[in-house]
């Protein structure tokens, strides 16, 4: 039986309606199927799966990697390869609840784990205690946000996708996969491929080199060490750059410039106290580089902001033309929108809710305050970060997170204790980073339903039945990898938390240090101003990022380079990309599941020795 059209997207035969969610939206079983328990089961493995990965990813980078390409890959080899099914718009639907699991994997790992780092400060000891009381906190604050920011952005999406017609290069890459289920196949086979290889490397790395992951080059040629000549022995580093390619450069360029220019201009001009550091890198980046950095994100994100003056007078337009145009229930393409209100209203109220119970020094007009605050910020920047992301593909959320938390912190200091004041506005902070995450991520998903005929309210079902996972599954996995290799180390460096937790430090201590924030603030402004997108925000990650991951990273970004010029762009898409995808996944999972082995180890020898 033919399916019937509506519009230029494919719709379900009739007799092919199962069970019925909210809003009269069916889950199809016909031609087409779209909205299926298949679609969003296989999404919540995938999620899971892929969410796990980039969170790993991201405390160790800093920056985390859209999942919605991985979903749609993987999404082809479980449902086309293994099950037998063909239908694009129910892969889209997988995809979408994927990359709205792994929207969690920025969210809380830009914010949470500031936590575990503070509380490595004298007199911060209880700003860690992960109690399960205070993760069911953390995880619901995490939901709500997520419900929050698809609620303010949904109704944006006539205006900036049908009307507006913005870019979402992101979208129109999935939508390509969706397109072509043969190839996508084939890129599943080079991504499971890449998952072996990686992860065998990384269990020769953990058995042979006894967990060691760094080589250094600098030692074994005689260079002196103020150059900092040490690789870190990891190929999921070198997928990462490789997925970045050549715009990922300006990331290194950071790292480089430390190195290879200030610190040999502090040995000819520096003062006799920085001269002794120079010889140890590690003192010079906590020292040196690391304020400048955070200061430079700062001012980058401030830049960015005014030089995304047009984006957000132009995503306040389309706010004001989609009301204008579409009378509520108008249009049966979208969720209705009483649901969209009631969730703005519970989520506000629920936020409020869960700030006052943070801590106990919470009083009801600073919670109200603040959740007030943060709902009215997730509305703005959630615009902001959309609108970016649609017309550059280029997502300034570490900055806005930035400017949340310290608002938020400076709210939470008048009369409250510094462990408190911490608490509290890290459990709001969070929610507004994966709000801003999540309202992202849901316009993205949407272009590619756009080009690939799905009905939009589908989609946006599917996103909140995606959004619920991810919050649950970071925070565990971040209270792990803590208990076996402490967030904040060598090991996992966690740079947007770290720079996070010392803005936090310094304003609760009135310790700012104003000329080397103030001087990283500058340049890192002037970056942002230059009009060439994030590229402030990459400087500032090399700077106070260690160096033996930028060098990785850099190798990354010179072999897609190397292959693009001789193989031609078409095998990083067909099989290069793929392949560094799966080198993520395949490190990150067995890295993870090192520490759970540690973990059971450790009880087994504690059950025996009692």
């Amino acid at each position: 039986m033919a399916a019937e059209t509506d519009g230029s997207r494919n719709v379900a035969p009739s007799g092919t309606i199962g069970r019925q969610l909210p809003g009269g939206i069916a889950l199809k079983t016909g031609a087409y199927p779209e909205l299926t328990w298949t679609a969003v089961f296989v999404g919540w493995g995938l999620g899971a799966l892929i969410t796990i990965s980039v969170a790993y990813a991201a405390l160790i980078l800093g920056f985390s990697i859209e999942g919605s390409e991985l979903a749609a890959i993987l999404g082809w080899g479980v449902l086309r390869g293994i099950m037998r099914r063909t239908s694009i718009v129910e892969n889209n639907i997988n995809q979408t609840v994927a990359s709205a699991v792994n929207g969690a994997s920025a969210g809380i790992m830009f914010t949470v784990p500031a936590l575990f780092i503070l509380s490595r400060t004298e007199g911060l000891e209880s700003v860690a205690n992960f109690t399960p009381g205070f993760v069911a906190l953390l995880t619901l604050s995490s939901i709500t946000g997520c419900f929050l920011g698809l609620a303010f952005v949904i109704p944006l999406r006539k205006q900036m996708i049908d009307f507006d017609r913005l870019a979402y290069p992101g979208g129109v890459a999935v939508a390509t996969i969706l397109k072509s289920p043969g190839a996508g196949i084939r890129k599943a086979q080079w991504l499971f491929a890449g998952v072996l290889l990686s992860g065998l490397v990384k269990v020769l790395v953990l058995r042979y080199l006894d967990g060691n992951k760094d080589f250094d080059l600098g030692g074994q040629l005689g260079i002196p060490s103020m150059w900092n000549l040490v690789f870190y022995l990891s190929v999921m580093t070198v997928g990462v750059g490789y997925l970045s390619g050549r715009g990922g450069l300006w990331f290194g360029a950071g790292g480089f410039i430390c190195y290879f220019v200030i610190a040999p201009l502090l040995l000819l001009f520096g003062s006799e106290g920085v001269q002794e550091i120079l010889p140890v890198p590690t003192a010079m980046r906590s020292q040196l580089f690391l304020p400048s950095g955070i200061g430079m994100l700062i001012g980058a994100a401030l830049g960015g902001i005014i030089m995304a003056f047009p984006l957000i007078r132009s995503a306040f337009q389309s706010l004001q033309n989609s009301g204008t145009r579409f009378a509520p229930g108008q249009s049966n393409d979208e969720m209705p929108v009483s649901l969209l209100y009631a969730a703005v209203v519970l989520g506000l109220l629920a936020m409020i809710t869960l700030a006052y119970f943070s801590v106990s020094e919470m009083t009801l007009l600073r919670a109200i305050l603040m959740a007030v605050l943060g709902t009215a910020w997730i509305w703005v920047a959630g615009v902001i970060v959309a609108e970016c992301i649609g017309r550059t593909n280029w997502s300034p959320l570490s900055g806005m997170t930035l400017i949340a938390v310290t608002i938020l912190i400076l709210i939470a200091k008048a009369g409250m204790s510094a462990p408190a004041a911490i608490i509290s506005s890290v459990v709001v902070g969070a929610g507004i980073c994966l709000a801003i995450s999540q309202a992202s991520d849901m316009m993205l998903d949407l272009k590619s339903g756009y080009l690939t005929g799905a009905i939009p309210k589908r989609q946006q079902y599917a996103q909140y039945l995606g959004a619920w996972l991810g919050p649950l599954l970071v925070l565990l996995l971040m209270v792990l990898l803590n208990s076996q290799y402490q967030i904040g180390s060598d090991a996992l460096p966690a740079p947007q938390a770290t720079a996070l937790a010392s803005v936090m430090d310094g304003i609760l201590n009135d310790n700012v240090p104003a000329y080397r924030y103030s001087a990283g603030a500058g340049l890192g402004f002037l970056l942002a101003m230059s009009g060439l997108g994030g590229i402030g925000v990459l400087v500032a990650l090399g700077f106070y990022m260690p160096f033996h991951i930028v060098l990785t990273y850099t190798l990354g970004n010179l072999l897609r380079m190397l292959s693009d010029l001789t193989c031609g762009k078409s095998f990083a898409h067909s099989t290069g990309i793929p392949v560094a995808a799966g080198f993520i996944i395949g490190e990150a999972l067995v890295d993870v599941a090192n520490a759970l082995i540690k973990i059971g180890s450790n009880l087994l020898t504690a059950g025996v020795a009692a």
